[in-house]
């Protein structure tokens, strides 16, 4: 297993022995587990619900808070679809199918979600009284998971990421800039 560890000998592209350690430490623990468990348990929920009695939903509400509805969906469904990816890259770690440092690749990472023309949850909530209960309920609850886990995502990664100085935040700022030009 310790071969499928193995960085490069680019000295931005190497981890620390602890560093290692600990993102093996994590891939095995409780919290890991429960995570993982947690966060695909949610994709389930999230598709059976958008699937059967979302779409009944969906069809009661008037013509803005359907395409509310519809615009929140899709952003959840990402959301979830970001946890569910990086869960499974974690695993994948874990059961030796990636090594680390194809796991920390920028295109793994997850960014903070952003808050350029789209609403927070708290938003939406606050001005879309219309929307299903289930769906304002989902919704919250993939935010709060989304945010769990980009921290985690910081705690094992963020130190590297900033080692190498090419996270996907700086590559979003440059585009960003490029096309405020």
């Amino acid at each position: 297993m310790s071969a499928n560890l193995s960085m490069t000998a680019n000295s931005t592209d190497t981890l620390t022995p602890q560093s290692e350690a600990r993102l093996m430490e994590f891939t095995r623990s409780q919290l890991f587990a429960k995570t993982f468990r947690e966060g695909m348990n949610m994709v389930e929920e999230t598709a059976a619900y958008l699937d059967g009695p979302g779409r009944a939903d969906s069809k009661r509400l008037s013509r803005d808070d359907a395409l509310t509805y519809a615009s929140q969906s899709m952003r959840l469904t990402t959301r979830l679809m970001q946890v569910a990816s990086w869960l499974l890259v974690q695993r994948a770690v874990k059961e030796g199918e990636m090594t680390l440092t194809e796991a920390r690749a920028d295109k793994y990472r997850l960014v903070a979600e952003s808050k350029d023309g789209e609403l927070s949850f708290s938003e939406v909530a606050r001005n879309a009284y219309a929307l299903p209960a289930r769906l304002l309920d989902l919704m919250a609850r993939s935010e709060q998971l989304y945010q769990r886990i980009m921290r985690l995502d910081r705690s094992l990664y963020g130190a590297i990421a900033a080692q190498q100085g090419n996270t996907v935040a700086d590559q979003l700022g440059r585009l960003s800039e490029a096309f405020k030009r």
